[in-house]
């Protein structure tokens, strides 16, 4: 489901990178989360978003 809301920690888990890694891109305004208090939420379909928009455009390992 698309509208799961993750913590960085989960997002870090998702996207197999650090939760620094994933505060450095909503900083630089690469990824796109909510402020909620003082801790930032972000939807699992702007890490979709995201993840296409930073793709190579490769449809994956052809096999031969």
């Amino acid at each position: 489901m698309d509208d799961e809301i993750l913590t960085v920690a989960q997002a870090a888990a998702y996207l197999k990178v650090s939760d620094k890694t994933v505060l450095k891109w909503i900083k630089n305004d690469k990824l796109v989360a909510s402020l909620v208090g003082r801790i930032y939420r972000i939807k699992l379909s702007d890490i979709n978003d995201y993840l296409a928009a930073n793709s190579n455009g490769k449809k994956g390992v052809k096999s031969k």
